[in-house]
C-alpha cells in the first residue's frame, strides 16, 4: 500500500466571496456561501502582468499568495482537469468565424500557462509540473509531490484549480464541474513545523467525481476539525488523515 506523511506548511484558497481562513472556516460551518464576487489582480502580480490573467489565473495567485512569497525557491505541481478551457472555447468561437487568432491569447490558453506566469511572478526558477489528473482527481498532484518530497526535495507547493465548463458540455451524468472558478495552494514538507498528516491508498469504491468537484471537498476538509478525507473514482480511492 502507498502511504505517505508529510506535513502542511500553510494552505490557502479563493472562491468567489471566499478568500481567508475566516472565510473558509465559516463556509466549512455553513455559516458563509459563496457569493458572485469577481476577483481583481492580487498586488503580487506586477500590473504589466495583470491584464494577461483571467478569472482562473487570478483565482490561482490569491490562493498561491498566502503560501510563497517573490524569490522563494520552491518546486511546484499545478493540477487542473480542464484548464482555462473558457479562453480554449473563444478561440475556438474565433477560428469558427474566420477571423485571426491571437498568438498572445492561445500562449495563455495552454495547460501550462498559470504556470509559467507563476514562476514570472514569484521570480521562481525551480522544475515545475503540470497535471491534467482526470479521473484520478486532486490524488494525482499528491502522489507527484510526494514523489519531490522523497527524491529529497524540502517543501513542494501544490496548486490545484478549475473554472466552470462552458454551457454546451456534456456534462451529465459525470461529475466533474463546479459552478465557480476555485483555486487551493498547499505548502508541504516532508519534516517540520506544521500540520503533520497521511496520504495513503484506500480500499473503498467511490465516486466523487473528478478535481473540480473534489477541489472544495478538501478545502472543507482543511477549513474544519474533520479528521479524515477520503474521494476517489470507481476503484482509484485515496485518503487523506490530519495526525
Amino acid at each position: 500500500m502507498i502511504v505517505s506523511d508529510f506535513v502542511l506548511r500553510d494552505w490557502g484558497a479563493w472562491a468567489p466571496g471566499l478568500s481567508s481562513s475566516d472565510d473558509w472556516q465559516a463556509w466549512s460551518a455553513g455559516q458563509k456561501s459563496m457569493s458572485a464576487e469577481l476577483p481583481g489582480a492580487p498586488a503580487s502580480v506586477p500590473k504589466m502582468l495583470q491584464r494577461r490573467l483571467n478569472l482562473l489565473a487570478k483565482a490561482v495567485f490569491h490562493a498561491a499568495d498566502h503560501c510563497i512569497k517573490a524569490g522563494e525557491q520552491v518546486p511546484t505541481v499545478f493540477s487542473s482537469t480542464h484548464g482555462e478551457i473558457g479562453k480554449s472555447f473563444q478561440m475556438l468561437k474565433t477560428i469558427e468565424a474566420g477571423e485571426e487568432l491571437s498568438p498572445t491569447a492561445f500562449s495563455l490558453s495552454v495547460h501550462n500557462a498559470i504556470s509559467g506566469l507563476f514562476s514570472i511572478v514569484y521570480d521562481n526558477q525551480q522544475e515545475s509540473t503540470v497535471l491534467a489528473p482526470g479521473m484520478e482527481g486532486i490524488a494525482a498532484a499528491f502522489i507527484e509531490a510526494a514523489g519531490m518530497l522523497s527524491e529529497g526535495r524540502d517543501e513542494v507547493l501544490l496548486v490545484l484549480y478549475d473554472e466552470p465548463l462552458p454551457d454546451f458540455f456534456p456534462i451529465a451524468p459525470f461529475k466533474l464541474n463546479i459552478d465557480m472558478p476555485c483555486a487551493l495552494a498547499l505548502k508541504i514538507a516532508a519534516a517540520g513545523p506544521g500540520l503533520a498528516m497521511r496520504f495513503c491508498r484506500s480500499p473503498e469504491v467511490r465516486d466523487d467525481g473528478e478535481q473540480p468537484v473534489q477541489l472544495l471537498a478538501f478545502a472543507k476538509f482543511l477549513a474544519s476539525d474533520q479528521k479524515s478525507l477520503t474521494l476517489g473514482n470507481h476503484g482509484h480511492s485515496w485518503s487523506w488523515h490530519k495526525r
